[in-house]
């Protein structure tokens, strides 16, 4: 079905049957709860992002596992799902900063990772460089964005001047 043939229907039906159909979605459907939530209370967006937060933080040091290597698609997957929810840039970015933060602090904590996640950690930071720019940001971020750059100096595979190439681009 298309959405004009769904605009259609959803004309037709009274609105009793759209409250129903509606707070059955929100029942069974995690997405849309988090989406209304951020539309239609107090503080909705900055009650995701911390939940986003958590996900991200939760597969870089779980709390309860032993350390094993994040799965980088599921905190990737937070940042999607998060940026389909809430439309505030300032949220957006810290939560991409936030997951190229919480990689240095792997890498500084478990030593040299491997290859694959380095090209992620600085594909993710230029990602957020560029966002923050279009987004006029710099002046909230730049401090943060810098010390990222900074915490990698002794880290490996080019880690640091992959960084520290996308910061300069960017900033100064």
């Amino acid at each position: 079905m298309k959405i004009t043939d769904l605009k259609k229907i959803l004309k037709e039906l009274p609105k009793d049957q759209l409250i129903k159909d509606i707070s059955d979605l929100y029942r069974k459907n995690q997405f849309v709860k988090d989406y209304y939530n951020s539309l239609h209370t107090k503080n909705g967006c900055l009650s995701l992002l911390v939940k986003h937060k958590e996900i991200i933080n939760d597969e870089f040091f779980p709390e309860f596992e032993p350390p094993r290597l994040p799965r980088l698609s599921v905190a990737k997957k937070a940042i999607t799902e998060f940026k389909k929810i809430c439309d505030g840039k300032e949220q957006i970015a810290e939560l991409m900063i936030f997951y190229v933060e919480n990689g240095v602090k792997y890498t500084d904590c478990y030593g040299d990772i491997n290859e694959q996640f380095y090209f992620s950690m600085e594909s993710m930071y230029e990602k957020t460089l560029k966002f923050i720019k279009d987004n006029g940001l710099g002046p909230k971020f730049k401090a943060r964005c810098k010390t990222i750059v900074d915490d990698t100096v002794d880290m490996g595979w080019g880690f640091h001047d992959g960084l520290s190439e996308s910061y300069y681009s960017y900033f100064d």
